[in-house]
């Protein structure tokens, strides 16, 4: 089996362009797509028949992506290695009736999504992006990536108690952005808007996906640029991984298992939707690449059988001001390798068999990893692991890069971490 890619501080510059470029969910699985079209995989559409035939292949699904490399000579009953992952940030999005307002200020109505840090959306420059679906059921995609919206905090003068009692936001009445000011609410106005932006005629938007975004562009952070900054690294930190690593083994040779991305979307919400890891898709996928090979249900079921995925997502680095709130024996440190999630509650899918595959691929790599439980005190947070598990009937191991400030608009991550992730993932994937 040839050597694995080395990523190196390269990767990490990459990533924060891939950040950038991917203010939401859809971004982010076309620029995945766009780039695993350059390294030669061809996309096929759900309704089409599929064959059998070798190299890679990818399928969109809304905000949803699968992509797989199958070898020359691989049989029906090949196994899988499945990188999972997911491509949704929790934070503010437009409701149905996006155009409000009141005592001269207009303003966009939003609901939250997920569970973002809310306080960490308050006096940044917003902009716009999603999906726009157009009166013949075509998609755009938009992306107003220029200062339009701010969320507003309320000065201190009018607030003495902020600082002692902390801040307190109804997420009905505080998170409604500004854009403009005008005393009347004409509905319509933000669409018609972004008809304009994207060159559309009056009325030809008829259905729209959209979110607010930080415009503050990903940088490099400390007195030797050894952290990153940037948004929604939970979870396209993983995504690019995933497409760096199948797209680093798809150009070897010697593969024993067939690598797989699935980046899914609805993470932060449950999963429970059609482009969702509790939902069909990899499933789907993974059957009818078993079939398309001429398999049989005794192929999928050996190739299941034999199956394993990493599911990557971000995890909690310690806390130099909150270390209580960590268990006191587990500690990862940025820039110290890939984190293993353990919860014995099945809160993360991660056995001790599971535990030897991801050491056995960090050996390979010659990646360090650290290993993360929650304090005893506090809940568990939880990943597309269990629900992969259970679904398919796979094994299933959680891992991830630790970070500082999940869930806010902007957080932090070590600028060694990334790659290191990538090339444990490069390792695993080549079986």
């Amino acid at each position: 089996m040839s050597e694995p890619s080395r990523f190196d501080r390269g990767h990490t510059d990459d990533l924060m362009s891939f950040l950038a470029a991917s203010p939401s969910p859809y971004h982010a699985v076309a620029n995945a797509a766009e780039r695993l079209e350059k390294a030669g995989f061809r996309q096929v559409a759900e309704t089409d028949a599929w064959d059998g035939t070798s190299g890679g292949k990818y399928v969109l699904r809304g905000g949803a992506i699968v992509a797989w490399y199958v070898p020359e000579g691989a049989e029906a009953h090949t196994p899988f290695r499945v990188v999972g992952a997911h491509t949704d940030s929790p934070n503010l999005r437009v409701k149905p009736l996006p155009d409000a307002g009141a005592h001269g200020w207009r303003q966009v109505a939003v609901e939250i999504y997920g569970g973002p840090l809310l306080n960490s959306w308050l006096d940044r420059d917003l902009g716009l992006a999603g999906r726009l679906t157009l009166r013949d059921g075509s998609t755009r995609l938009v992306n107003v990536g220029r200062p339009l919206l701010r969320v507003p905090q309320l000065a201190i003068h009018l607030d003495r108690s902020v600082s002692a009692e902390g801040l307190k936001l109804d997420k009905q009445r505080h998170l409604q952005p500004i854009w403009g000011l005008g005393d009347d609410v004409r509905e319509g106005d933000l669409i018609a808007f972004l008809e304009e932006e994207e060159g559309l005629a009056a009325g030809e938007v008829t259905g729209w996906d959209l979110m607010v975004h930080s415009v503050e562009p990903p940088a490099y952070l400390g007195r030797d640029q050894e952290l990153v900054a940037g948004p929604r690294m939970d979870n396209l930190l993983s995504v690019h991984a995933g497409v760096a690593a199948l797209t680093a083994v798809s150009a070897g040779s010697d593969l024993g298992c067939i690598p797989v991305l699935a980046a899914f979307d609805h993470e932060e919400n449950g999963s429970q939707s059609d482009t969702g890891a509790d939902g069909p898709l990899l499933g789907s996928v993974l059957e009818r690449s078993v079939f398309a090979r001429g398999g049989s249900y005794e192929d999928r079921a050996r190739a299941f059988a034999g199956t394993v995925c990493l599911s990557s997502d971000t995890g909690h680095a310690v806390h130099p001001n909150y270390a209580e709130r960590h268990d006191p024996t587990h500690h990862p440190r940025v820039n110290g390798g890939p984190i293993l999630k353990v919860n014995v509650n099945n809160r993360y899918a991660t056995d001790g068999s599971g535990r030897a595959v991801f050491a056995a691929a960090c050996e390979r790599a010659d990646v360090p990893f650290q290993s993360f439980v929650s304090n005893n005190s506090m809940p568990c947070g939880t990943t597309i692991g269990p629900i992969t598990a259970a679904r398919h009937g796979i094994k299933t191991v959680d891992i991830g890069v630790a970070i500082l400030s999940m869930h806010s608009a902007r957080e932090l991550c070590g600028a060694d971490d990334p790659h290191l992730l990538a090339n444990a993932l490069v390792a695993f994937l080549e079986g």
